[in-house]
């Protein structure tokens, strides 16, 4: 079917998936994964905790190297991709190399979001997205006494409960007004407030950055936009996430905070298919166009872009969820909020466990979770099914949210 074959560009989740997903659904031709990092596709949530944690810690491969051997997945590691030729359906590599494709899926993902401002060059000011940032990090908290995290979302909170295990003092900036605004309900925000400081961090709300001062080349502190200056042996920066759109964008392909995509994972050139963490696309219940930043969507959108090549297209229609792993609180979403007009708490937050469920209008949209395993999964079900709940059923404990799970259909 395809003489040049399929590359697949990024080795992260979305990557793997695609080349597993593609031998899966049947494709037997040439098969390529190019990534610009050196180590085989891994799993990168364990990045900002465990992994920091001990120095002899490894990373654990999303695949063993076996698999691409066995399905005869050409692997080019360590090689960036430069440019795409259309015309020619070729893709420059490092190198001056050519490769030949039929189909070609970006994955290439996203990069750390760094603020314009002074000193944020010296040494010891770091941020995360891969296993390379990951060693640079563990091998600086080694030795760091004080640490100063920017960013009071998902990958700026792990780092600092990390950290706090490790015995760092660490303040943490936020220029918003509560902690994971973007994404969670203020009562999770405050939840954490709560438990952040508990542990001993210094969190500090509507707090930016102003500059990052040096002695030398390596960091000595921070000081915020208020001018406080705050001592300081390595900084990470948490901020938010680029999408790796240049690819795509210098080919002519449509980006809007991503590169656009339609519900089968294709862009505007018909050969070319986007997915995960640089992929927007337009979301079928918000009415409006997003981007995803989680594993699940770039592991689910990676399963829909082999169907279209296969030519098994099914649109993309899965319910996003997303954790976060603080210390040892385990938080967890399910659907997207942006839409809600009201919410209620199943459970008290004073327990250390309790559920926020989203509706927008009568319809339940979203579930944050704060360790209720169990209201999650229930969450992914309901939402799955198109299920809402009423509100009250939602927030009494007394009712067993399980029973309103649609059971399938036999025959």
């Amino acid at each position: 079917m395809f003489e040049n074959g399929i590359v697949v560009v990024g080795g992260g989740h979305g990557g793997s998936q695609a080349v597993a997903s593609l031998r899966a659904e049947g494709y037997e031709g040439p098969l390529t994964l190019v990534s610009a990092e050196s180590d085989i596709p891994y799993q990168r949530p364990p990045l900002s905790k465990a992994f920091l944690k001990e120095a002899g810690h490894e990373l654990l491969p999303l695949r063993p190297a076996s698999f691409y051997e066995k399905n005869d997945v050409t692997l080019m590691l360590d090689t960036k991709a430069l440019a795409i030729d259309r015309a020619a359906r070729q893709l420059r590599l490092a190198g001056d190399r050519l490769l030949p494709f039929d189909r070609l899926v970006l994955a290439p993902g996203s990069r750390a979001r760094m603020p314009p401002i002074d000193g944020i060059d010296h040494d010891g000011v770091l941020s995360l997205r891969n296993a390379g940032d990951a060693r640079q990090i563990r091998d600086r908290l080694d030795k760091a006494g004080d640490v100063v995290v920017v960013g009071g979302g998902f990958i700026g909170l792990e780092i600092a409960a990390t950290a706090r295990l490790l015995g760092k003092t660490v303040t943490v900036l936020e220029a918003a007004d509560r902690l994971m605004g973007r994404v969670v309900a203020p009562e999770i925000s405050a939840h954490f407030l709560s438990l952040h400081r508990g542990w001993g961090s210094d969190i500090r709300l509507d707090t930016p950055i102003g500059r990052v001062i040096g002695e030398g080349r390596s960091v000595a502190a921070v000081e915020t936009a208020s001018g406080d200056r705050i001592a300081a042996d390595m900084v990470v920066i948490g901020i938010g996430v680029l999408p790796n759109v240049e690819l795509g964008q210098d080919a002519g392909l449509a980006t809007d905070n991503g590169i656009v995509v339609n519900a089968l994972m294709e862009t505007g050139a018909p050969e070319i298919l986007a997915l995960g963490d640089c992929a927007a696309f337009d979301h079928w219940e918000l009415g409006r166009r997003v981007r995803l930043e989680s594993v699940q969507n770039a592991v689910d959108q990676a399963k829909t872009a082999a169907r279209t090549i296969v030519g098994r297209p099914a649109p993309f229609r899965e319910v996003p969820w997303f954790w976060s792993d603080q210390g040892d609180v385990k938080l967890q979403m399910v659907g997207l909020s942006m839409n809600a007009t009201h919410s209620v708490t199943r459970g008290a937050p004073g327990d250390g466990a309790f559920s926020v469920f989203h509706f927008d209008g009568d319809r339940l949209v979203a579930i944050d979770s704060v360790n209720r395993a169990a209201d999650h999964m229930v969450g992914r079900k309901l939402l799955a099914a198109g299920s809402s709940p009423a509100p009250e059923l939602c927030a009494d404990e007394g009712f067993d949210l399980k029973s309103l799970i649609p059971r399938p259909s036999r025959g």
